[in-house]
């Protein structure tokens, strides 16, 4: 089978990361292949911030908790985030920050990283506690948090089941 068909096929979400970052070439590789995703008229609208900071990690992933109603980490230990904000001015904004969340993961998949989609970015981004982080990086105020993608190193031994497809999933007219 052709190899980019087999990695979209392979890919799963890990919920389980070893502690130690990935690398910076691992890194700008997933963040590039975001910035090929397909765009409403090849706008490019979606803005991708990548956090790697411990305690930056720890502050947003509190906050997605919260918003949650637990006190477990949604972020898995993960030791590295790209959160992509859709620019809610441009008319295809939503579905293009989408395209990139799903290019970030099957790229990581391709290097051998381990990736999940994390919710609840546009509830955390609203919050005025973050308010000097969306500053800091520049966001307009047109920027909602679409997606999390949280990255790391998939433990040895960790299988990634895939669920049998479900019925009626394609219907052909």
């Amino acid at each position: 089978m052709n190899a980019t068909l087999e990695t979209l096929k392979s890919r799963r979400s890990c919920r389980h990361y070893r502690p130690e970052p990935i690398t910076e070439a691992e890194l700008d590789a997933v963040l590039e292949v975001g910035t090929y995703a397909p765009t409403g008229h090849g706008s490019q609208s979606p803005v991708m911030v990548a956090v790697r900071n411990p305690e930056l990690l720890k502050r947003l992933s509190a906050v997605n908790a919260a918003i949650m109603g637990t006190d477990r980490d949604p972020f898995y230990g993960a030791p590295t985030a790209i959160i992509v904000f859709a620019d809610t001015s441009a008319p295809t904004g939503h579905q293009d920050a989408c395209m990139v969340m799903a290019n970030l993961m099957h790229a990581a998949h391709a290097l051998g990283l381990g990736s999940c989609w994390i919710n609840r970015a546009k509830q955390m981004f609203e919050l005025p506690e973050l308010a000097d982080l969306r500053a800091k990086w520049g966001l307009k105020p047109e920027m909602e948090g679409m997606g999390i993608c949280i990255l790391g190193y998939i433990p040895e031994g960790t299988v990634l089941p895939c669920k049998a497809r479900k019925e009626g999933y394609i219907i052909k007219d």
